[in-house]
């Protein structure tokens, strides 16, 4: 049985026990959260929603908020002596999926 659910602007198929990585929830590690925004499930039959499955939960539990790899951001023009050096750690929470309610 897996689901595809909405989180932060992306979709995510995620299946009982599976450890993902999202976008950043505000909420503290060990506690559970629940997706409501699920766009599809799938046992012996596939349900689509329009544009959310009716009923339909995933619960997760929060493990950890990490921090992703840095991203080195380097502006650069020639001749003018400009240049500038940025970098950017993405946010995540990372969450081990419980169950997945149709």
């Amino acid at each position: 049985m897996y689901a595809i659910i909405a989180t932060g602007g992306k979709q995510y198929k995620v299946a009982e026990g599976d450890v993902i990585l999202v976008e950043k929830l505000d909420v503290p590690a060990g506690e559970t959260y629940e997706f409501d925004q699920v766009l599809a499930v799938s046992d012996d039959t596939f349900t689509v929603g329009t544009p959310t499955v009716e009923g339909a939960k995933v619960k997760a539990t929060v493990l950890a908020q990490t921090k992703g790899k840095k991203v080195i951001v380097y502006k650069y023009k020639r001749k003018s002596g400009y240049h500038k050096k940025n970098g950017h750690r993405q946010q995540y929470t990372k969450l081990k999926i419980d169950s997945i309610v149709k």
